[in-house]
């Protein structure tokens, strides 16, 4: 099988052409338990399957490294349009449609001497919903967030903003929004050092809590100031990663529904920096940030 390994700002994943590589949808899990294995195999956060799509320019498959399948990935998603793109598998550099889940996203390039260097990607609209979340909460427990959405006719407009969660004998507060995955932001104290956080220990009991029906993505924050924050993550079926593109952007819309900083963000990851804006008028997220080609092979599987 011949493969690609890419990142988005250090998150990184197996990239197989599905339309030349046919696998039975039955064997995939092993196949990218293995192929993500750091050990025995090319080792990555996961697989990315490129599929044909009857919908969209190209349909993302995407799985978690323990072989689960899983929604969306904002980094994924854009080595996705870099590797359609340089491939010459497109020419369209504006709105390339890539569907994930049924969902479509539309994502623009910045080509230079023929490669894509940075991809823009509109994440749509956050969701807020606590049963699409999804979240067990109590409907006293949420948030009337109508003023801070400007688009007209939205009416999902409460959240679950600032909730209360003990995890490790510690109360914390949390954020959840779902960009096509779910998520839980939590901001740390300004005295605690977002480095030495105990993301090992404290993530999975996130990620497993009961209160998260589908396991959740959690972020930790540390704002810097109105146009900056530092993230750490926890993604579900993975562990700690370089990056998350979905989480920098709920991350981002947490950050304004708690008033912490602009519209428009530098999201600081242990891989790089994504830039993520809620444009609140037409109720949509955008995600910019690199797409990056480490190596291309073939391996037995």
């Amino acid at each position: 099988m011949k493969f690609t390994k890419m990142h988005g700002c250090g998150n990184d994943y197996v990239y197989v052409d599905g339309k030349n590589n046919i696998i039975p949808d039955e064997k995939k899990p092993e196949i990218v338990k293995f192929l993500s294995d750091r050990h025995f195999g090319i080792g990555s956060d996961g697989v990315i399957f490129i599929n044909p799509d009857d919908n969209a320019d190209f349909e993302m498959e995407m799985f978690n490294a323990d072989g689960t399948r899983a929604q969306m990935c904002g980094n994924g998603i854009r080595c996705v349009a870099k590797f359609v793109y340089d491939k010459h598998m497109t020419n369209k550099t504006k709105n390339l449609a890539i569907s994930s889940f049924g969902r479509n996203r539309y994502l623009d390039l910045t080509v230079e001497n023929g490669k894509t260097k940075l991809v823009k990607v509109n994440m749509g609209a956050p969701i807020f919903d606590v049963k699409e979340v999804p979240v067990d909460l109590e409907e006293t427990e949420l948030t009337d967030i109508s003023s801070f959405i400007k688009k007209e006719g939205i009416t999902d407009t409460k959240a679950a903003v600032g909730v209360k969660i003990e995890v490790e004998n510690r109360n914390y507060e949390m954020t959840c929004v779902s960009m096509g995955n779910p998520h839980a932001v939590v901001f740390l104290e300004d005295s605690e050092e977002l480095s030495t956080f105990d993301l090992e220990k404290t993530g999975p009991k996130f990620e497993n809590n009961v209160v998260f029906p589908a396991r959740t993505n959690t972020e930790f924050i540390h704002v810097d100031d109105r146009k900056n924050i530092h993230m750490r993550v926890w993604e579900r079926g993975t562990g700690e990663t370089l990056a998350c593109g979905t989480g920098c952007c709920a991350s981002v819309v947490a950050c304004i529904l708690n008033n912490k900083t602009e519209d428009e963000v530098t999201v600081h990851v242990l891989g790089g920096d994504i830039i993520c804006k809620w444009d609140r008028e037409e109720n949509l997220v955008y995600m910019t940030g690199p797409a990056t080609t480490v190596f291309e092979g073939e391996i037995e599987i």
